[in-house]
Order: structure tokens, then sequence, then C-alpha cells
């Protein structure tokens, strides 16, 4: 159980340093890439346990390591694909707003 709040952990923290140095975090909140990094960390995880990786004394440390590392690229991700995308929206938006007038 200590396993688990600990990836948990370390992967919010990977969303929020992900939101926190994305320049477009102003188009979305900063719990969605924490979000999907602990869900990401968490599923990888439990398919890592249910895999048998923990029972190995040289491979116990995978579903650790592994997990922490699916979370930071899955914040990563998230928030640069959500950043990029809703900030060309807007600035098609925009763009149409203004062509109107």
């Amino acid at each position: 159980m200590v396993a688990l709040v600990i990836i948990a952990l370390t992967a919010g923290a990977f969303g929020a340093i992900a939101w926190a140095v994305d320049k477009y975090r102003h188009t979305f909140g900063a719990v969605l890439p924490a979000g999907a990094a602990v869900a990401a960390a968490l599923l990888v995880w439990i398919i890592t346990m249910a895999v048998g990786l923990d029972g190995n004394p040289a491979t116990a440390w995978i579903p650790w390591i592994l997990s922490m590392v699916v979370g930071g690229v899955v914040a990563w991700a998230t928030a640069g694909f959500v950043g990029r995308t809703r900030h060309h929206r807007q600035v098609e938006k925009t763009n149409a707003i203004l062509q109107m007038h």
C-alpha cells in the first residue's frame, strides 16, 4: 500500500511540474496532467504486479521505476498536447471573431 502512495505522489508531482513549465498552462487546469500521470502510473503498477515482477528480488524494482517513468512521460505528453491544441483553437476562434468585424 505504501508503494501505491509513493508512486501516486511522485506521478502527481511530475504532473504539477509539467503543468508549471508548460508555456500554454493558462489553457488547462493543473489537475489534468497530474491526474493523467497518476492514472497511468497506477495502471502500470497494477499490470506489473499482475505479471508477477515483484516476486523475484532481481525484478522487484521494475514496478516502481517503470510506473514513475510512465507517469512522468504521460504528464509531459498530456501537458504538451493539450496546451498546444487548446492554444491553437483559441487563436483560431479569436481570429474568426476579429475577422467578423
